[in-house]
C-alpha cells in the first residue's frame, strides 16, 4: 500500500499537544479588517480550540497520524 501524503497546509494551520489534541486558531483572528471588531471579540478568540470531534477523524487522515 502506498505512503499517505501530509497535507502541508493543514499541518501549518494546526498543531498538536502532547496528549494528541488537535489545536486549531479561530478565523477573527485573521489579520483582515481587524479594527473594526470589537476587542473583546479579536481577545476571546486569540487561544487556540481543539478541533471538534465530527472532523477529527478526517484532520488525522490528512495529517497522516492514527488514532
Amino acid at each position: 500500500m502506498p505512503k499517505l501524503k501530509t497535507k502541508k497546509i493543514l499541518s501549518k494551520k494546526v498543531k498538536i499537544t502532547g496528549t494528541g489534541k488537535i489545536m486549531r486558531s479561530h478565523q477573527l483572528r485573521s489579520g483582515h479588517l481587524r479594527r473594526h471588531k470589537s476587542k473583546s471579540a479579536l481577545r476571546r478568540h486569540a487561544l487556540p480550540v481543539q478541533v471538534s470531534k465530527t472532523i477529527e477523524r478526517s484532520v488525522r487522515r490528512m495529517l497522516g497520524i492514527k488514532g
